[in-house]
């Protein structure tokens, strides 16, 4: 079957993915990405269908390995970004608090400032902090090498500036 043969059924047998891919990510967002990248995926290896085989199962598996395999690194960016954040608190007590509870928001801050970079920011900064070097986010991303370099960098600076700007705040209020 040619790629132009394949790319015909598949657009006339994709419907069904979209609200598999809702359910699976209980967001819109997510879901028309999710969606994308399932057919993308298809397409690029139309050649491993075998024509008469079930095509709606077989873009099932595609879409739920996918779902799989984000969330797989999606845990393992928490896992090592947990480690990293305790192994730098052991090394520098005084700036994640005197008690656990301290820790504990200041920790949660971090957080909250990395989920809240720009998204152009945020993408290449968690792929280069889940260990991924800059050739492979930028093949990723499909952006030049140099505009990921500068993005990491502009992530680090920003969440630099935000994470010194709240701990001024808590060391005032602490002061208090």
């Amino acid at each position: 079957m040619s790629a132009s043969e394949f790319q015909e059924i598949l657009t006339a047998e994709s419907d069904f993915l979209k609200p598999l891919a809702i359910h699976l990510t209980r967001d819109h967002t997510l879901a028309e990405d999710l969606y994308q990248e399932t057919l993308y995926r298809a397409l690029a290896n139309h050649d491993k269908y075998h024509a008469g085989s079930n095509l709606k199962a077989w873009l099932y598996t595609i879409m739920k390995n996918i779902f799989i395999n984000d969330y797989r690194r999606k845990r393992k960016h928490w896992t090592i970004f947990d480690t990293a954040t305790a192994a730098l608190a052991a090394d520098h007590p005084s700036r994640f608090g005197r008690n656990a509870g301290e820790s504990n928001l200041r920790y949660a801050e971090i957080r909250k400032q990395v989920e809240t970079l720009p998204e152009i920011f945020r993408k290449p900064f968690l792929l280069y902090f889940q260990g991924f070097k800059y050739e492979e986010i930028a093949r990723m991303l499909q952006e030049p090498l140099g505009t990921i370099k500068s993005r990491i960098h502009f992530a680090r600076k920003m969440l630099k500036a935000r994470i010194s700007h709240t701990e001024q705040i808590w060391l005032s209020a602490s002061a208090s």
